[in-house]
């Protein structure tokens, strides 16, 4: 059997669109079911040395550790900004949780071009999702 153009065009939209749907794993589930009422209680910034930059953020009702990290994120890219950058790149965050409080401390580079890495951030995209999301930036 020869497909004619249009039934390959069906075919290859049908593919297209079966992949983009992803089934949510339990973590995701749980994650949306759970109310979320944060109470974000600042962000102490540190100039390390030259371009890295450390975050300490604290919060409390965050849902897990994800929450604590948009924090810092959304931090970083403000602070880039403020600094006359436009993008930063995470190195490591940890983070800790005693009780309702969370804490997170990370360290970023801060620069005027796109950095090298995997985890790289354009500093105004961020802070504009941070806003529509709600997380105050520093």
């Amino acid at each position: 059997m020869t497909l004619r153009p249009s039934h390959t065009l069906i075919a290859a939209a049908t593919l297209a669109g079966l992949s983009a749907c992803t089934p949510q794993t339990g973590t995701d589930v749980m994650r949306e079911q759970v109310a979320f009422e944060p109470k974000y209680a600042g962000v102490d910034t540190r100039l390390l040395e030259g371009d890295l930059v450390n975050f300490h953020v604290a919060m409390a009702g965050a849902r897990d550790e994800d929450d604590v990290h948009a924090y810092a994120e959304c931090a970083a890219a403000q602070y880039a900004l403020i600094r006359g950058f436009g993008f930063a790149r995470h190195v490591r965050t940890t983070t800790d949780n005693q009780g309702d409080l969370w804490s997170g401390d990370a360290v970023y580079t801060i620069s005027a071009a796109l950095p090298r890495g995997l985890k790289t951030i354009d500093a105004e995209v961020i802070v504009a999702n941070c806003e529509d999301n709600g997380i105050p930036t520093v």
